[in-house]
C-alpha cells in the first residue's frame, strides 16, 4: 500500500484499528478522503452496479490503511478473516454480492489472491452521514 494514503479520520469518539495480539479489527470505514465524505446516497436497485465502484473501493483503502497503521515493521496482514460490507441500500436492492466485489477486489489486490476468507454483504436503511457503503475488516498478522 502506498505511504502517502492518509490515515483515514475518526468522525466520532474511535480508533480507525485496534490490534490485539496477532488480529487487528478496523472501525467502519466510509467513502472519505481528509475526513470529507466522497460519495453519498442511497444505492438503488436501478443503478448499474459499476457506479458503485469508487465507493466502495475508497472505503475499502481507508480500512486497509487503518489495519496497517497497526503493523509493526517487517509484518504484514496475511488474511481477512472477517470483511462487512455495509450498503445504503434501498428496499428491493438485491445486488449485494456485485458491490461487494469491489471491495474483495481490493483487498486482493494489495494483499493477494488467497486475502479473502470471510465477507459479509449487509443492507442497511441508512449509513452516517447518508454515506452509501461503510467496510470493517479482521485481519491476521503475521
Amino acid at each position: 500500500m502506498n505511504q502517502h494514503i492518509e490515515q483515514p479520520i475518526p468522525q466520532g469518539k474511535y480508533l480507525p484499528a485496534v490490534r490485539h495480539a496477532d488480529v487487528i479489527y478496523t472501525s467502519g470505514m466510509t467513502p472519505r478522503k481528509a475526513g470529507i465524505l466522497m460519495y453519498s446516497g442511497k444505492i438503488r436497485a436501478a443503478d448499474p452496479i459499476e457506479c458503485h465502484r469508487d465507493a466502495v473501493r475508497l472505503a475499502t483503502v481507508n480500512a486497509l490503511v487503518a489495519a496497517q497503521a497497526c503493523l509493526r515493521e517487517d509484518e504484514k496482514i496475511s488474511i481477512i478473516l472477517q470483511l462487512n460490507v455495509f450498503l445504503n441500500a434501498e428496499q428491493g436492492f438485491t445486488a449485494h454480492a456485485k458491490i461487494a466485489d469491489y471491495a474483495s477486489e481490493v483487498l486482493i489486490e494489495h494483499l493477494g489472491a488467497d486475502s479473502i476468507g470471510s465477507r459479509a454483504a449487509i443492507g442497511v436503511a441508512t449509513l452516517p452521514s447518508d454515506a452509501p457503503v461503510e467496510v470493517t475488516l479482521v485481519g491476521k498478522v503475521v
